[in-house]
């Protein structure tokens, strides 16, 4: 079938992307789904800094792309064994089921998708990174210029969202009820997996444990919310005075620069990283109380560096911890967070701060890498 997306050409466009404009609206071939694959009709899909990061070349991705990885939809088809049960206890898909779509897709099999979430899957990882689907091979196509010749277009993580339909892999995705809003179900799939995934499954604050967050974009703000919703008073920490306002409107206790942050001496035992810069690095491990735990989610560029004192580790008891995706398992976690929202705890909306169309991706990138904005969303038009 025809779809329409947004797939990124270059890498090596520089900013503003409004006028070098990496990404372009294209007519694209996509294919039916394999066994094990769904065909999903998108309603809704967020932009997120994971998709800068390819767009700006901070993670290198075989191009051209069809970007997007943050999504929810509904499943118009299904490919050979997708109405079966996971191996997780998942009940199978069915037409008509809204999905949350997810970037990392787990085997089941291999020895880091048994860690319980705290190692990404080999094989999704190896897929991701390729651009193919996790049972291999490539699902888009689109005529090359001035030929008839087909090109192949990669996937992004698995999903590749910002088009009006995606054919992904059963484990890229989670069913909800019909009651969850494609606006809320989109974002469950990362900023909330991830943002809430570092504080619940990595930092596991103790009742009564205040959780302090370095850096309020959208995954910070998403760790925010869930803190917040299991009980915990929140201290958040940015550069821009604007993210501190939006922070104490989703009831932060508590809002600092870092360096005020650092002046009055401000700690907990939680600490959450959610910048993905070598400088928020330091300040969330600074900010860090004796015997507490620094957990970095944020994806700095590959070059990157900081530097902290290892004496600190020892003399103090501290723990830092890496989590990828919140250390999440999707199809355990999401319906933790569904059950919040439903519950009027985790007011997933409040995370939007603009509505894009498909066309308006470019801008969209430039709002991001300013530091403007939160979650921008695409709704499509059904």
């Amino acid at each position: 079938m025809q779809i329409e997306g947004a797939v990124l050409e270059r890498t090596d466009a520089e900013r503003p992307f409004t006028a070098s404009r990496p990404l372009t609206l294209s007519t694209i071939e996509l294919d039916p789904p394999g066994p094990g694959e769904v065909l999903v009709r998108i309603e809704a899909a967020g932009v997120c800094h994971s998709d800068l990061s390819v767009v700006d070349g901070n993670r290198i991705r075989p191009v051209p792309m069809l970007l997007g990885h943050e999504a929810a939809g509904i499943v118009e088809e299904l490919g050979a064994g997708a109405d079966a049960a996971g191996a997780d206890g998942s009940s199978g898909l069915a037409v008509g089921d809204r999905v949350v779509m997810t970037f990392l897709p787990r085997c089941g099999r291999c020895p880091e998708c048994l860690t319980d979430g705290r190692l990404p899957c080999r094989v999704g990882s190896a897929a991701n990174n390729d651009g193919t689907l996790v049972g291999g091979g490539d699902r888009l196509h689109r005529a090359s210029s001035g030929s008839v010749a087909s090109e192949v277009v990669k996937h992004h993580l698995g999903v590749s969202a910002f088009a009006t339909h995606a054919v992904v892999s059963t484990t890229s995705v989670v069913r909800v009820d019909a009651d969850v809003p494609p606006e809320v179900a989109a974002l469950l799939g990362c900023a909330v997996l991830t943002g809430g995934g570092a504080v619940l499954n990595a930092g596991r604050p103790r009742d009564g444990e205040d959780v302090l967050v370095v850096g309020l974009g959208g995954v910070g703000m998403a760790a925010v919310l869930v803190a917040v919703a299991t009980g915990h008073r929140v201290i958040g920490v940015d550069a821009i005075p604007e993210k501190l306002e939006q922070a104490l409107a989703l009831d932060a206790s508590e809002v600092h620069s870092p360096d005020e942050a650092k002046e009055r001496g401000t700690k907990a035992p939680v600490v959450i990283e959610a910048a993905g810069h070598p400088a928020a690095f330091e300040t969330a491990f600074a900010l860090t109380a004796p015997g507490g735990t620094t957990v970095t989610v944020g994806l700095p560029r590959p070059d990157a560096r900081s530097s902290i004192a290892p004496l600190t580790l020892t003399s103090e008891a501290r723990t830092v911890v890496g989590s990828y995706l919140g250390s999440s398992v999707p199809s355990r976690d999401i319906p933790i967070y569904v059950d919040l929202w439903r519950r009027g705890l985790l007011p997933v909306e409040k995370l939007v701060s603009a509505h894009v169309g498909l066309g308006d991706l470019n801008e969209a990138m430039d709002a991001l890498a300013s530091g403007r904005a939160l979650r921008q969303l695409i709704v499509f038009p059904h």
